[in-house]
């Protein structure tokens, strides 16, 4: 354990706050507390910068959001790790991709502390030890110091803040109900009388108060807090109370003596009767009953799930007791990933602890036959397992259920309620008293069991690829897999890691253990794209595509359509605005359906508002898209989203590259309604967010006949991929753009295409091929007598020429341009091309030259507001200036275009000025102020792994050596006109 780990600290739980041991760290303003607070939350996992920024602003960040942003990181960093050299890597706040994480060690974050001391209180409640329970949730909302992130502005802090303030309150809740348990009644009583007030829909405080009440002798107050509860409810949502609380009312209005409180708290398991059965009351409880032993057969195969069985054995007290409360697992999850065998394994772990018997019943949730077991049914079923004779089951449900409470009062009974299709469903069969353990097994996510009944949930995800290989071991022998891994490694990754498709798989080979496991893999090839290979025979529980249909036919109709849709997006996932495009659906209406395809898990949504498809239900959604959808409709549907990304795209472009030539588009298609953009910032972060969609959308539009998209996308691309030097991305596109255009025979596509091409390999450094393309483009301009592109190519050319140290070409070049741009009146390029020339003749060594050149170029770009170029050309004078020896004005250049670089939130430009400012410092005998600015340009670089981060540490380890020639003599790389 590092220092950090032992002394830091940090606070939600009230005002956000940091400490280093005693000191407290000053965690800056309340937008960079509302940065620190969304990394804190997310518990070392990393947060993306769009999520940042919507974090602290929402939908309207400032123009400099960015910059902002990385900003507060920087200082978080300083404040956290003051003795970290700005050489040295951060430990605390780590970059991730486009993203940060905070390393939080175990135990430092107050709302950590508060979560554990919430659930050790829950487990020693449920082992039978309430006063030590209680200590426990005391300690816990004693390190609340106000309000959840109280004082932290922004989106977040107000979502968050609201989910942990009813944290707070649950736990409030419950500590209350076990003073109560202990006999506490009478010193609660104030306490729950103004919670009752302050949250008059809150059915299980006016319960507790209602209790209290009666125990301490107030019985017309406790029945009186029950009209107010149930007047409030009617008026002001038009239901009754609960089940539970006209339960208690019931019992008060009855004086039942079981309502008194236990003479000895602690002792054992509390006490808690069940209320006598209400009209229709329900027949004498018979003194015989059996006791049922109902579970399925444990697999003999189960394997892996460690981790989850880990959490769940953990909901029962350790000790062997009985739970002091009715404990409910939820186990959740897609069809075919092992709810059942999972829940199964697991209730066979806990018979002994349950010897009052077991239950379970297959509620046919999601069945073949569309045939859903009733609660009715479902209580019938279990009262005759418990012995009750048929005449004496009442009729009604709420009888029915009654009885069945009574039948399991002060038993230790385990039921299983496997394949539910919603909470309605279960709620009558949930036991009424302490000592029993109900698991819950169901595709959608029983999210009122959890909220109302106090759930534990637990949905289920793949496999680990250990344990995938575990499961055909066991199933197949040790011998098989060991002698061909590679086989396996290809199965689990055909199978998705799903249990129900290795377990049909693994069937497959052990019927026929002569065949090589390779020959399995060669079938799971051929079968690609369908799921033939995951067919189980005659019987349907154990055929993958019969399996996700029964989840497919509870959808409605229109989520139906949506889920089959899916399946043609390429992409990792999806956003909720694309995904309302491709159905040609209105965004909420879209946004409404994809809750409904997750509640059913046949769509995850891995990150808010991001969504994704396990690839086995990729590939039924593809069946049943080609089965329910025309050809027509399947090309309209692609059309639309291919269409949505290329105009979003295109509404990002004029924000990331001002003044640059649009690229003509078509309309959009009916029902396709593309993002709009108001700043630079949030252009830049919707085009890295969709980065991947993006480039797949390029490669899906050359394969289904959309080459116009295929090579307008990469087109309008150019800026975001020349900003955060994504090459291979920026190579790839381009490459397939291009090839689309000339298989179309698209001429202005293929012009396009390979000036775009030559800018992704002029960023490359690969020069002698930027050369080739511009020359090409050039010609196919020229022939489209397309006079703009021919001038772009042209200055273009200049710029390769000057970046691969061919002067004189780059000049004449330059120059060519430079006149094209002074014909037309073309001013934004003629500052551009005022640029380049400088930097050509300040590598020429005609300095005065460069010098002026350099200022009629400053000129031109501030009239047209290139702040851009601005920022280059500044640095290029800067360099003039050092080479001339005139150390202050070179100091004073590099400062100006830092300035402007932060101005924009051109942060690779800051950086490549912060290592020229350093060269300078150097030179001007200021060694300490050099490595400061070499510190943070590589702070920089580092960032965005930038390969210059090599050149600034080689600066810092041997400055002694000074900045060589060549290195001054580059100046600045300058941005392109490509067409």
């Amino acid at each position: 354990m590092n220092a950090y780990e032992e002394s830091v600290r940090f606070a939600v739980l009230g005002p956000v706050r940091a400490w280093r041991g005693e000191r407290e760290v000053d965690v800056g303003s309340p937008q960079q507390r509302a940065v620190l607070a969304a990394l804190l939350l997310r518990r070392g996992r990393p947060v993306m910068l769009g999520e940042l920024l919507d974090a602290v602003w929402g939908e309207g960040p400032p123009m400099a959001a960015v910059s902002v942003v990385r900003t507060y990181v920087s200082r978080l960093r300083k404040g956290l790790e003051p003795e970290r050299d700005a050489t040295g890597a951060p430990r605390v706040v780590v970059s991730v991709g486009d993203g940060y994480l905070l390393r939080i060690p175990e135990g430092a974050l107050d709302l950590g502390v508060f979560e554990q001391r919430v659930a050790d209180a829950r487990r020693l409640r449920s082992a039978g030890d309430p006063a030590a329970a209680a200590e426990l949730l005391h300690a816990a909302l004693g390190g609340w110091q106000g309000a959840a992130l109280a004082g932290v502005p922004g989106p977040l802090a107000e979502s968050e803040g609201a989910r942990l303030d009813e944290q707070r309150l649950a736990a409030l809740e419950l500590r209350l109900d076990v003073d109560v348990e202990l006999g506490r009644h009478g010193e609660v009583i104030a306490e729950l009388a103004s919670l009752t007030a302050k949250h008059p829909l809150r059915e299980g405080l006016c319960r507790l108060l209602m209790l209290a009440l009666y125990r301490a002798g107030r019985q017309a107050e406790a029945l009186a807090a029950y009209r107010a509860t149930r007047g409030t409810l009617v008026a002001e949502l038009g239901i009754e109370p609960g089940a539970r609380l006209r339960d208690l009312h019931d019992r008060i209005l009855a004086a039942d003596a079981s309502l008194a409180a236990d003479p000895s708290p602690g002792a054992g398991p509390p006490r808690a009767p069940e209320p006598e059965p209400s009209a229709p009351q329900a027949p004498p409880v018979v003194a015989h009953t059996a006791t049922p032993a109902q579970l399925p057969a444990d697999l003999p195969t189960f394997v892996g799930r460690e981790a989850e069985l880990d959490r769940v054995r953990a909901l029962l007290p350790r000790t062997g007791n009985a739970p002091a409360a009715v404990v409910i697992g939820a186990i959740g999850g897609m069809a075919g990933i092992g709810k059942t065998t999972l829940a199964v394994h697991w209730a066979h772990e806990m018979t002994d602890r349950f010897p009052d018997g077991q239950l379970y019943v297959n509620l046919r949730g999601f069945d073949p036959t569309g045939v859903v077991v009733t609660p009715e049914d479902a209580i019938r079923t279990f009262l005759d397992a418990l012995g009750v004779p048929p005449m004496r089951i009442p009729a009604s449900l709420d009888a029915q259920a009654a009885l069945y409470r009574s039948m399991l009062a002060r038993r230790r009974v385990l039921v299983l309620l496997d394949n539910a299709r919603d909470t309605e469903q279960v709620r009558p069969l949930l036991p009424g008293s302490p000592g029993c353990l109900v698991i819950v097994t169901s595709r959608n996510q029983l999210t009122g069991l959890v909220a109302a009944e106090g759930a534990y949930p637990l949905t289920l995800d793949q496999l680990t690829p250990a344990e995938a290989y575990d499961l055909l071991a066991r199933r197949l022998g040790a011998d098989r897999p060991a002698a061909e891994p590679r086989a396996v490694d290809e199965i689990v990754e055909r199978c998705a890691r799903l249990p129900l498709a290795l377990s049909i798989v693994a069937a497959h080979a052990a019927a026929y253990p002569g065949f090589p496991l390779s020959a399995i893999v060669d079938e799971l090839r051929e079968s690609h794209g369908s799921l033939d290979a995951f067919a189980g025979g005659d019987d349907l529980t154990t055929d993958v595509r019969a399996v996700f249909s029964w989840s497919y036919k509870a959808l409605s109709a229109p989520a139906a359509r949506l889920f089959h849709l899916l399946s043609l997006h390429s992409g990792h996932d999806i956003s909720a605005p694309a995904a309302a495009a491709l159905a040609g659906l209105p965004s909420r209406e879209a946004r409404g359906l994809l809750v409904e395809l997750t509640r059913a898990h046949l769509l995850i949504e891995h990150f808010p508002g991001r969504y994704t498809l396990h690839d086995l239900l990729r590939v039924y959604a593809a069946e049943r898209v080609r089965a329910e959808e025309t050809e027509r409709e399947r090309d309209l549907a692609v059309e639309r989203l291919l269409s949505w990304y290329l105009h979003s795209a295109d509404a990002a472009y004029p924000h990331i590259t001002p003044r640059r030539r649009r690229i003509p588009l078509d309309p959009p298609p009916p029902l396709c309604r593309p993002r709009a953009f108001t700043t630079h910032d949030e252009a830049l972060d919707w085009c890295e967010t969709e980065r991947g969609n993006l480039v797949s959308a390029v490669h899906q539009a050359a394969a289904s006949g959309q080459p116009g998209i295929a090579w307008r996308l990469p087109a309008v691309l150019w800026g975001f991929f020349y900003l955060r030097s994504h090459m291979h991305d920026w190579l790839d596109t381009a490459g397939a753009g291009l090839a689309a255009a000339r298989a179309a025979r698209d001429r202005e596509g293929e012009a396009q295409g390979l000036a775009d091409m030559a800018a992704a390999l002029r960023s490359s450094g690969r020069f002698d091929e930027t050369i080739e393309h511009l020359h090409r483009a050039m010609a196919a301009y020229e022939a489209l007598g397309d006079d703009d592109g021919t001038e772009s190519a042209v200055a273009n050319l200049g710029d390769a020429y000057l970046q691969s140290g061919q002067l004189d070409e780059a000049v004449e070049y330059i120059r060519r341009g430079l006149d094209f741009d002074r014909v037309v009146g073309g001013a934004w390029g003629e500052g551009i091309a005022l640029s380049n020339l400088g930097d050509a003749y300040q590598r020429l060594g005609r300095f005065d030259e460069a010098a002026a050149i350099l200022e009629q170029a400053l000129a031109v770009l501030r009239v047209n507001g290139n702040r851009w170029v601005e920022g280059i050309a500044l640095d290029i004078l800067g360099t003039v200036h050092r080479r001339l020896g005139h150390h202050e004005a070179a100091v004073a250049h590099y400062r100006q275009a830092l300035g402007t670089h932060r101005d924009i939130g051109n942060r690779w430009g800051e950086g490549h000025t912060l290592g020229n400012l350093g060269d300078a410092q150097l030179d001007a005998d200021e060694p300490e102020a050099a490595r400061d600015s070499w510190r943070q340009a590589l702070a920089i670089f580092v960032e965005f792994d930038h390969p210059d981060a090599e050149k600034i540490r080689a600066r810092l380890d041997r400055p002694e050596d000074g900045p060589p020639g060549a290195r001054a003599a580059q100046g600045a790389a300058e941005p392109e006109r490509t067409a």
